[in-house]
């Protein structure tokens, strides 16, 4: 096990090379964060490339914008990936050192993360058999575009997010559509001569109230969800509405895709509206596929194995679902864990996204600490 209280006076050796000597997540960070990243990642990319490059690692930048490094066999047995963004939510919010914390954007979401696995990338040392990759998406925050199209055909996959040091191994998807009713429109003083689309939206609603009941929960994430969000009909105070629009936010669990989920909601709406009023529930556009849900099986040794080296530096070891949405879901079947330090939300409120964002710079450490050790067993030299 490698302590990173100092990293730069860290004693290596084996699975932990020298590259550490060099590379100090937190004086990554405290660079890192001052970076406004939320509008264009251009400079935060240059200076994540120039990092990789100072520390003795070739990177390349591909076409999806990706940031892409690596280590080990090219055609390995084993193939860990580690993988998070650079690309934060608006407003910038400036950097601050506050004692042992670090606030400013992206310190938890997903700088800090970033600092702890360059920290493992720099000190594994792949076994001969075996590579560890670094890839860094450009676009988490608003279409994944980067990580779409990512096809690394790993092994494993560690991503990297706020998770408090816990070990994440299933999320939620979150699919969004908009559902619209279609009637006649006609003159208020006469409503029996056309069809009221907002008088359907009361079966909708209570279609879409029990849409999920008797369905089976998922062992580790739960029961499925279904929110009406933004409702939308009429066009004049006078005149019968000839349509109206329910938008629907949908947080799916293992094994339901978009699609399947669309065809569904249509059938059972379909079923219960008033058949002179036509429905059509459609997904909403995007160039990218849908963050759909994912569960990896608690028994992995990636699971495992990170667990135990988490709870050995100073995490509880814990193993859970992950809150929100996230690219882990384009890497999955294969095996992959959400883990990093910093919290969404702590019990003032929320953290990441929010003006208050900050990491701790004990956990930003400790993650280095554990997801090193962790690399080290996985891929690493014995």
């Amino acid at each position: 096990m490698v302590g990173f209280d100092s990293i730069a006076d860290a004693d290596t050796d084996g699975a932990t090379a020298d590259a550490t000597d060099d590379f100090d997540p937190i004086a990554f960070l405290e660079d890192a964060v001052p970076i406004a990243s939320n509008e264009d990642v251009g400079e935060m990319r240059a200076f994540l490339v120039e990092t990789l490059e100072s520390n003795g690692v070739e990177a390349t930048v591909d076409d999806a914008g990706n940031t892409l490094a690596s280590k080990g066999a090219p055609d390995p047995e084993t193939h860990l990936v580690f993988n998070t963004h650079v690309d934060t939510v608006s407003p910038h919010v400036p950097f601050e050192r506050d004692g042992e914390r670090i606030r400013g954007r992206g310190s938890c979401d997903a700088k800090g993360p970033l600092a702890a696995l360059l920290a493992a990338f720099f000190a594994v040392d792949p076994a001969p058999n075996a590579r560890v990759t670094l890839a860094v998406t450009p676009d988490e925050e608003v279409l994944s575009t980067g990580a779409a199209a990512l096809d690394l055909g790993a092994d494993m996959y560690l991503v990297g997010e706020p998770t408090g040091l816990d070990v994440c191994t299933a999320a939620k998807g979150r699919f969004q559509g908009t559902l619209t009713l279609s009637g006649v429109a006609s003159h208020a003083a006469e409503p029996d001569s056309g069809v009221n689309a907002v008088f359907a939206l009361e079966q909708a609603l209570a279609a879409i109230r029990s849409f999920d009941d008797g369905r089976e929960e998922h062992p580790q994430l739960g029961g499925a969800t279904l929110t009406p969000t933004v409702v939308d009909g009429g066009d004049s105070t006078n005149q019968v509405p000839a349509a109206c629009r329910l938008v629907l936010d949908r947080r799916s669990v293992p094994p339901e895709t978009a699609e399947g989920f669309r065809e569904s909601l249509e059938s059972t709406l379909r079923d219960v509206v008033p058949d002179e009023v036509g429905v059509e529930f459609a997904l909403t556009e995007r160039s990218t596929p849908f963050l759909e849900a994912f569960a990896t099986d608690e028994g992995h040794e990636l699971v495992s194995t990170l667990a135990a080296a988490s709870e050995r530096a100073g995490g509880s070891g814990a193993i859970r679902p992950f809150a929100a949405a996230t690219e882990a879901s384009y890497f999955a079947p294969a095996p992959v864990v959400v883990f990093g330090p910093g919290v969404l939300a702590d019990d003032e409120g929320a953290v990441a996204h929010a003006d208050r964002e900050y990491v701790r710079v004990a956990d930003v450490r400790r993650a280095a600490e554990a997801v090193t050790d962790a690399a080290a067993e996985l891929v690493g030299t014995e």
